[in-house]
């Protein structure tokens, strides 16, 4: 059991006692309690297994006992009982975008809708549409999030995947015959979602490590196992596939299993224009070619230097040109993690966050950050508990207090204060030029009447990065990987809205929006559009989206000059027009 598994199964019961109509202290309790599991800064699984949670403010005596049986059996009986409640094909509605719990009850109730099968029925039917609270419009709506959702049944967010992938990296590289391992495919090209994961190990005793991987805990179902290679699934479905060569063989089959198959043509390509045929274990002499016989290459970078081009990395190879820019020598020097001194929007308590703005900072600065924007919602966003003018200018008196005492300190670090405000219908914000001026900077976002035209929704959001106070563009499409689809906007027209008006677009780095897209980076760079990567961090750990946030920019084929986010905090200032804190 980990810290997510315990405060899921929390979760759960909150959804399940909501289902039953229980007592709505009782379902607070649980949802309180998986916060403070996965916020609670020491060993609480531990902590549980042991019985030694008294104390723990969130964990009341009953949520003690339930976790002291989760974390030291795996297995929790009153969770079991109150599913067996349910037909076990019921949750699968909350996977439908615009389900809650609320409707959940009320088509399981009213309808006996107990499976996205029947949800289809009675939406075309026209059963739902009758329901009070539900309408023909709603009933449209619940189609199109069914479609949707059978469309993209078998892929996976990048940040669904990351941990198993580490996790199985790791547990090969303990294996004694394992010589080395990467992941590849998609995954290692950093595609914001993935249909599996491709494992790449070289060893001189691949049954050995291929019975080793088949036979870990976390695989649920063996679908195949041969000599050299394997596929399994995870408890969460995600396949995964492993293929074991020689040491030799390693560097020409990484390049080929990590793709795509677009720059694999494009490779192929230039290797026949050498006189040598690739494939995905060997580069070799063409019949009928007087070209050199090929050295065995250790390294993926020494089979590109050998076909005339500079390395180029797995996250570009897509085939947008990164094979001719590799010809010529003229790839960019892509950013790195290392290089991101700070970031912008983020959440406290204040408005949706689940950290007060003294844990945000100190978490900040442990990632060893210099800054930290800190952009709570506006007073529209009701939904998300956003700020009024009052709440606001409280807050900028807060953060002030709060740099001066960790400047006090000895810290060179600032809390940066800004906000997040809706961009309204019209186009217009939420607050008032007088109190956007009084930030540091502004992240205007649209959260609301998703549904405009395109050529409305455009010139909406074009009309509030023309306001000389709104310093970036968040979440530019509104997408939900594998759950929304992004609102209808010309994205072009937007970039070139943002180049005429210097605002910077944002790369929001959490797993479920990754947006705005890495297909349009390469042109908002080439029209002078700078980006700041962003975690949209909602709670301490969610900081570390800024490891996607730099994977996805790498995508895009930015350098640390186009991240505004990789200045120093004197230099941010100075972007920013900020006197220094004394």
């Amino acid at each position: 059991m980990t810290r997510e598994d315990l405060a899921e199964v929390l979760e759960e019961i909150a959804l399940l006692l909501e289902l039953k109509g229980d007592n709505p202290f009782k379902i607070r309790a649980y949802r309180t309690g998986a916060e403070t599991v996965r916020q609670f800064a020491g060993d609480i699984v531990s902590l549980a297994r042991d019985g030694e949670l008294k104390g723990i403010k969130g964990i009341g005596d009953a949520l003690q006992q339930k976790l002291h049986e989760l974390a030291s059996t795996g297995k929790l009986g009153y969770y079991e009982n109150l599913k067996g409640e349910f037909p076990e094909s019921l949750f699968e509605l909350f996977g439908i975008q615009g389900l809650g719990p609320k409707k959940v009850k009320a088509v399981y109730e009213n309808l006996g809708v107990d499976s996205v099968a029947r949800l289809k029925e009675v939406c075309e039917s026209g059963e739902i549409a009758a329901l009070s609270g539900f309408g023909a419009k709603t009933a449209e709506k619940i189609l199109e999030a069914i479609v949707f959702k059978e469309q993209n049944a078998d892929r996976f967010r990048l940040g669904d995947v990351a941990q198993p992938v580490m996790m199985i990296l790791d547990a090969l590289k303990l294996h004694p015959d394992c010589l080395r391992v990467e992941a590849a495919g998609s995954y290692r090209r950093a595609k914001e979602t993935v249909h599996d994961v491709d494992f790449l190990a070289a060893s001189a005793n691949p049954e050995g490590l291929i019975e080793y991987f088949v036979n870990q805990e976390w695989v649920s179902r063996v679908i195949a196992e041969g000599a050299t290679k394997a596929s399994i699934n995870l408890e969460n479905g995600l396949q995964c596939d492993l293929r074991v060569v020689s040491n030799d063989e390693f560097a020409c089959a990484l390049a080929y299993f990590t793709g795509s198959k677009e720059h694999n043509v494009a490779m192929r390509g230039r290797a026949l224009e050498r006189g040598y045929t690739l494939n995905e274990y060997r580069l070799a002499v063409k019949e009928g070619s007087d070209a050199k016989e090929p050295p065995v290459f250790e390294t993926e970078e020494q089979l590109y230097q050998f076909l005339g081009l500079d390395y180029v990395p797995p996250e570009l190879r897509e085939n947008t040109g990164e094979v001719e820019a590799a010809s010529e020598g003229d790839l960019p020097d892509l950013i790195q993690l290392e290089n991101l001194r700070g970031t912008f929007h983020n959440h406290t308590t204040a408005s949706d966050g689940h950290n007060t703005l003294r844990e945000m900072a100190e978490a900040a600065m442990d990632h060893g950050l210099q800054y930290l924007g800190i952009a709570d919602h506006s007073k529209s966003s009701f939904q998300a508990n956003g700020l009024d003018a009052k709440r606001l200018r409280a807050q900028l008196k807060e953060i002030t207090e709060l740099n001066s005492e960790l400047m006090g300190e000895g810290h060179q670090f600032r809390l940066l204060a800004g906000n997040e405000v809706d961009i309204l219908k019209d186009g217009s914000l939420d607050f008032d030029d007088e109190l956007l001026g009084e930030l540091d900077y502004v992240v205007a976002s649209v959260h609301n009447a998703m549904t405009l035209s395109e050529k409305d929704m455009t010139a909406r959001i074009i009309k509030a990065v023309e306001n000389p106070n709104v310093t970036m563009l968040g979440h530019l499409t509104g997408r939900l990987l594998l759950k929304r689809e992004p609102y209808a906007v010309d994205v072009a027209a937007v970039i070139e809205a943002c180049a005429e008006t210097r605002t910077i677009i944002e790369l929001n780095c959490n797993p479920w929006r990754l947006d705005m897209d890495w297909r349009w980076w390469k042109y908002a760079k080439e029209k002078g559009v700078k980006c700041a990567i962003n975690p949209d961090a909602h709670r301490t750990s969610q900081l570390d989206y800024l490891w996607f946030g730099a994977r996805l920019a790498r995508k895009g084929w930015l350098t640390r000059r186009d991240v505004v986010n990789t200045l120093t905090l004197h230099e941010i200032e100075a972007f920013l027009d900020l006197d220094p804190i004394s």
